[in-house]
């Protein structure tokens, strides 16, 4: 979402006067300038947000009505209530638009796991509920139809717009890092490294969620079962409570 408000405030004209601006240090405005500034430019921006969300939110429903990952532009301006003028006001492409979306799916998908988390006793039982966290996407059956575009869209999104999608990449990672790295720390694991296991374990769970959603094969629960212990067992863990 950082993205797109970002973009957003791109596309707010500056307020300035350059007639009036010294050629080689830039006027330093008051405080107060600055407060009248934000309050007339404040109506302008709550309407563009509010445009945002709603082009953001008809393009989720139309990916996950339709399964598809290339929802058309006219069918989402349409849903929403805009017209094509809005939507490349504030989106450049429907990639970037698309962009937006896998971020806000990324957010509940964040939620969801920082709860599973939270409820873990050790470091190494936080391991094992982010793994599977992950992997419930492709288990629950409303889960895997609601998940099942952004997943699949987000390889053709890798290509064309890498950088944001590493960036979401990272954001998901990072609560996995932490905890192998935390893990070490309390002495469950040796020798890890949290910076390469996590990413590991990450293509690894990711790899499966892709195949589960794109086959339709339905829930794999031992499938699943089996590929937790197989990344703890990589991680140097020999079984028996981690205080999941």
């Amino acid at each position: 979402m950082w993205l797109t408000l970002q973009r957003l405030g791109n596309s707010i004209p500056a307020v300035g006067n350059n007639v009036l601006r010294a050629p080689q240090a830039p006027v330093r405005q008051s405080a107060r300038v600055q407060r009248s500034v934000e309050r007339a430019l404040a109506p302008r921006y709550s309407a563009y947000l509010d445009e945002v969300e709603r082009l953001i939110t008809a393009a989720a429903e139309e990916m996950r009505e339709q399964g598809t990952i290339e929802p058309r532009v006219g069918d989402i301006v349409r849903r929403a209530g805009l017209s094509n003028q809005v939507f490349y006001r504030h989106f450049r492409s429907k990639d970037e638009l698309l962009v937006a979306v896998l971020e806000r799916g990324l957010e509940t998908l964040l939620g969801y796991l920082d709860h599973r988390m939270q409820s873990a006793a050790t470091p190494l039982g936080k391991v094992r509920e982010w793994i599977e966290g992950v992997l419930a996407q492709a288990l629950r059956p409303r889960a895997a139809e609601a998940t099942r575009p952004f997943v699949l869209g987000r390889v053709r999104l890798l290509e064309r717009l890498p950088e944001d999608v590493v960036q979401t990449t990272e954001r998901l990672v990072e609560p996995l890092r932490a905890a192998i790295a935390a893990a070490a720390a309390a002495g469950e694991l040796r020798d890890v490294d949290p910076d390469r296991d996590a990413e590991a374990i990450y293509q690894l769970a990711i790899s499966w969620l892709h195949e589960a959603l794109a086959r339709r094969v339905g829930p794999d629960e031992d499938g699943a079962r089996h590929l937790v212990e197989f990344a703890l067992r990589g991680l140097g863990y020999a079984g028996g409570r981690d205080g999941a």
